[in-house]
């Protein structure tokens, strides 16, 4: 038996490090997946808005969907991987995301928006049980020092995921669009929703059948049950886990308001004056630029402390998005899109040190902060309210409150995490 570390909150059963390479392997298939299907959503949006003639209001009822279920389900999520096990809880996230996808087949066939919205909220949920029992277990998986570096290695295959997500999904929605006669555009429409789903629905229950048979090493620390020091407590005394559920909704709104409205910023005169599918093309160096900063930031976190890492990236998207809200042209442009190298490990390593020390805690305190990602939903309504009343350009300063408060809590979460010794 080895004993990864000296406060045994990551210590693995019966397992040493040569053995490490294979699982997390095998996790980091889990986080290209979800960000694969979670990306899709920007794709879903424009094709159901056409095939049932919705508002814009309507259509973002997709993003509310998905996104309030991590809201509903992360905490209840939490729970039920403490009492199966991460194992269990990654093959029941997988079986229920497959039954959400094979949804879309009735949603389709009774052509009703509803019914989408229905499958986007189920395949939603199973993928929050995937997020809260893999970021824990990719993080336990080897020495604690090291946890914010193998999040930021899964999560840089996530980022591939939302990276050739939209090009796929471009490919299977509208690919053939332009060939339909106009009285059949509709329902081949929503023909073409139905296959791509399906085909995921089969990839998730091939993985699920994958990953029953595949062995998996547990993490003794999180099951155990007689250290009555953690025990005793509540989460609620652990400050850098509450404080990491704010910047984690922070982050996540922050984001998600950013991408959401390149777009229409890369449309302004004064900036780019772009037309709507040049503008989208640019978005995939926002996507690929965290990608690229993941793969950095995995092997820089082997030296570098994951707070300081945190408040450093924060800082430079703050000077960053000053500089898109302050100045016109190119500078404006390539300025908002190298906010995305520096997202890079935003995510991952507030997790990482969020849950740190929760010991048998730990998947109900990752049920927490991916509860916090419903801040994705939040953030951009209010950015979008600020850029209804005032102008598109200074609505980026919505997010960069929240890199304000994230940068604080880089600054803080050692002292943070002191207190719940």
């Amino acid at each position: 038996m080895s004993e990864i570390n000296t406060n045994q909150s990551f210590a693995v059963n019966e397992q040493s490090n040569k053995n490490y390479l294979f699982p997390l392997t095998a996790m980091t298939t889990l986080f290209f997946l979800w960000g694969f299907i979670t990306v899709l959503n920007d794709v879903l949006i424009p094709r159901l808005k056409g095939v049932f003639d919705l508002t814009y209001f309507e259509a973002m009822l997709v993003q509310f969907c998905f996104f309030g279920a991590y809201f509903i389900v992360s905490i209840p999520a939490g729970i039920l991987v403490k009492q199966l096990g991460y194992k269990k809880g990654i093959l029941t996230g997988l079986i229920v995301a497959s039954i959400g996808c094979m949804l879309f087949y009735p949603a389709v066939v009774v052509h009703e928006y509803w019914l989408f919205l229905g499958a986007l909220f189920v395949l939603a949920a199973g993928v929050t049980v995937l997020q809260v029992s893999a970021n824990p277990y990719v993080a336990a998986l080897g020495p604690e020092k090291t946890a914010s570096s193998r999040l930021n290695l899964a999560q840089a295959l996530n980022a591939l995921g939302t990276t050739v997500g939209p090009y796929v999904g471009g490919i299977l929605f509208f690919g053939t669009a332009g060939t339909l006669a106009a009285s059949a555009a509709s329902a081949a429409s929503a023909e073409s929703v139905k296959v791509p789903y399906l085909m995921l629905a089969a990839a998730l229950l091939l993985i699920a059948i994958i990953f029953a048979f595949i062995k998996l090493p547990e993490i003794e620390a999180h099951k155990e049950e007689n250290n009555a020091a953690v025990e005793s407590r509540s989460l609620t005394q652990a400050p850098h886990l509450t404080m990491g559920v704010l910047a984690i909704f922070c982050y996540v709104g922050g984001e998600v308001a950013i991408g959401s409205f390149l777009v229409n910023y890369f449309g302004e005169a004064h900036i780019a004056g772009l037309e709507e599918h040049a503008a989208a093309a640019l978005i995939s160096y926002y996507w690929g630029g965290a990608m690229v900063g993941r793969f950095i930031g995995s092997a820089l976190l082997q030296k570098i402390a994951p707070s300081k890492a945190i408040a450093f990236n924060a800082f430079s998207v703050i000077a960053l998005l000053l500089i898109t809200i302050f100045t016109q042209g190119d500078v404006a442009l390539y300025s908002v899109l190298a906010i995305g190298l520096f997202n890079s490990i935003m995510f991952p390593t507030i997790f990482s040190v969020a849950i740190e020390k929760l010991g048998s805690l730990t998947s109900k305190g990752s049920g927490w902060l991916c509860l916090a990602i419903v801040g994705g939903a939040l953030v951009p309504l209010l950015q979008g309210f600020i850029a209804d009343t005032v102008n598109i350009q200074q609505s980026f300063f919505v997010p960069m409150i929240c890199y304000v408060f994230i940068a604080w809590y880089g600054l803080n979460v050692v002292r943070l995490a002191n207190k719940w010794k």
